[in-house]
Parts: C-alpha cells; structure tokens; sequence
C-alpha cells in the first residue's frame, strides 16, 4: 500500500509540473504578442528564449490531454455490455495502444522535466595530475590527456593546453587544458575523480602488472562577473617559459605566474609566446579555480545530502579502472563494463558519457507512472 501511494505522489507530482509548464507556455505566448513587450528586443528574445526551452513539453501535454481523453472514451466503449464482440476486440487492442503511447509520452516528460544544470553549456577547465605510480602514473596522465583530446575533437571543441609539467619521456606530472564550445562542460563533467590503470609497463623486465593512478577534476570557467578579484590580491611573476627537462623555449619573459594570496591559488601559463596572451588565459583559470574551491568547500558541508549515483566528483573517489591485460574499462559509479579499452583512449566515451547522463537523470527525475 506505502509502495502504491508513492508511485501516486511521483505520478502527480509529474503532472503537476507539467501542467504548470504547459500553462506557462501559453502565458508565454500571449507575453510575446503584447504590444508594450514588441517594443523591448531584449524582453522579446528572453521570452522566445524560454518559450523555446519549453515548447517540446508544451506540446506533448497538449498530445497527452487529447490520448487520456481517447483512452477514456475507449474504455467506456469496453464497459458497454451491447457492444459486439468484435467491437470489443478493436477496442481492447486500442486500449492497449493508448496506453503504451501515454507511458511513453510521460517517460519523455520525465526526462525533459529532469532539472538541467545551467553550467553544462560553459567552457571547462580540466586539470589531469599523475597520481601513485610515478613514470607509470605519468604516462598515464599524458594517455588520458590525448583520450579527453580526441574526445573533444569528436564533439567539436576546442582544446587549448593552459599549463603542463611534462616528464620528458611522453607523460605528465601535471596538465591543464581549456576546452571551449557548446555543451563543454556537460560533456566532460562527470570526468572528475582518480582514474586508476592496471597494465605492465614498458620498462618493467619482469611483466609484473602495476596499478596506477590519476586524478582528473573538471571544472566550468564562470564569468569575470561572478568572481570578483582585487588587483591588490595578485602577485604576478614573469619568467622565460620552458620544456621538458628545462631546455629553454624562448628568451623573452613572456610565461606568468599569477599567485592569489587570499587563497594561495596559484597559476602558471607559458603556452603562448605574448605575455598579454598568457597573462589573460591565467586570469581565466584562477578564477575558475577560486570559484571551484568555494564550490568545494559548500559541497563538503553538506556532502551526505547531495550523494547520487553517480558519484561525488571528488578527487579522491575512485570513478574508472583500465585494465590492459583483460582490454577492459570499468566504470564504478554505474557498474558499467566496456571490453574495447583501446578505442576507449582513442576517444570513444560516449557509452561511458552517456550512461553516467542517464544514471543522473534517473536520480533526479520524477518517476512516471
């Protein structure tokens, strides 16, 4: 009986929302016809905007109303003890189809009701930093920065490497990238966390497998507006940017080191010759890290309320295993297992993308009925 009433509360509390989401729909229409709104382009193109993100909702209630209203009609036909046989059996089987159509008219609802978080459509930082296993752990780190690379080209981002500490022989202690575009964020964002690695590694005689680790966090750029930073509060040091080994790439001071000192953020950029060019790329990033680390320190406050199924995001949960000898991904927040590792690192993540997407989805979305 418990079990019963909840799936009720779930099914009207759908309904509700969207109902107030057709209705909201129809009052913006009428909004977008108001002579006093025609004459304020700004208003004209947040209603449209809104309107927009709401039409497909909009619609399919409009559609849902006229099928609840058929199958009503229909089952009245079935309960009428003079209708024919045959008649019965038409109506029966159309009983049946509409009922099929209204679920899958109310999954869709569900999904599209599922709150969206209004920073998936911002740029992202990403910061891959090898973690236990040393040249192992390195290599690693520089194997997913070219998986994460591929990824993006793929969706058609752009990728720009911000920062790097390279170990000379192909890997990274350290790498920061910007990747920009539509969806940046959303796409990468459940990224974040320790990736660990199970394989023999190149220079291991004996072919014992090691295990490695990875810390991946991935974090949207946020506005110059959002994060206010003092001029006072910076101490900027230019220097002559450097490779791998601290051979010399150039001879002018054009690589920036931003420290914040409130917070003790600390930014380094050497990745474009102009000093003005690196100096704005780490503007960017300090901000996104200050915000970050403020977001951090909320989210640990109330860390047991906001848990789901697909993970924290915190650096230290362990969210992937790649292991070698089996050709094997594992993805422990949804317990999904790919046997294709090599196109994985090649860039295909999009099971892996889209099965984290629909675990949050599930999570967050009123149930249909």
């Amino acid at each position: 009986m418990a079990g019963m009433q909840m799936a009720e509360t779930k099914e009207t509390a759908l309904l509700s929302k969207w109902e107030a989401t057709a209705a909201r729909y129809e009052e913006l229409n009428k909004q977008l016809l108001d002579q006093s709104v025609l004459s304020q382009p700004a208003v004209i193109h947040k209603l449209n905007k809104e309107r927009t993100e709401i039409e497909e909702l909009a619609h399919l209630f409009s559609t849902y109303q006229d099928l609840s209203k058929q199958l009503l009609e229909t089952e009245q036909i079935l309960k009428d003890p003079a209708v024919e046989a045959g008649m019965q059996k038409l109506a029966t089987e159309e009983v049946r189809r509409l009922q099929d159509r209204l679920k899958e008219i109310e999954a869709r609802a569900a999904e599209l009701l599922v709150p969206k978080d209004p920073r998936d459509e911002k740029n992202t930082f990403m910061e891959i930093r090898a973690g236990t296993g040393g040249d192992e752990a390195a290599l690693f780190a520089g194997d997913l920065l070219r998986m994460y690379v591929k990824y993006a080209e793929k969706k058609r981002l752009r990728v720009e490497i911000v920062e790097a500490s390279e170990t000379g022989i192909g890997g990274y202690k350290e790498v920061v990238i910007l990747v920009e575009g539509k969806g940046a964020y959303g796409h990468l964002k459940h990224e974040s966390g320790v990736h660990r690695v199970q394989r023999v590694p190149a220079t291991e005689a004996s072919g014992r497998i090691h295990t490695s680790t990875v810390t991946v966090a991935v974090m949207p750029e946020v506005d110059e507006i959002d994060v206010q930073i003092d001029p006072k509060d910076l101490r900027i040091d230019t220097f002559c940017s450097s490779g791998a080994g601290g051979q010399s790439v150039n001879t002018t001071y054009s690589a920036v080191r931003i420290t914040h000192i409130p917070t003790g953020v600390v930014v380094t950029c050497q990745d474009e010759r102009s000093q003005l060019k690196n100096r704005t790329k780490a503007m960017r990033t300090l901000r996104t890290r200050i915000m970050e680390a403020e977001r951090a320190r909320q989210e640990a406050e109330i860390a047991q309320d906001r848990r789901s199924q697909v993970g924290t995001g915190d650096r230290s949960e362990k969210i992937r295993t790649y292991n070698f000898p089996q050709n094997r991904v594992t993805d422990h927040r949804i317990g999904l297992t790919l046997h294709r590792l090599e196109q994985v690192l090649a860039g295909d993540l999009e099971e892996l993308v889209q099965g984290l997407r629909a675990a949050r989805e599930q999570s967050l979305a009123p149930e249909p009925r």
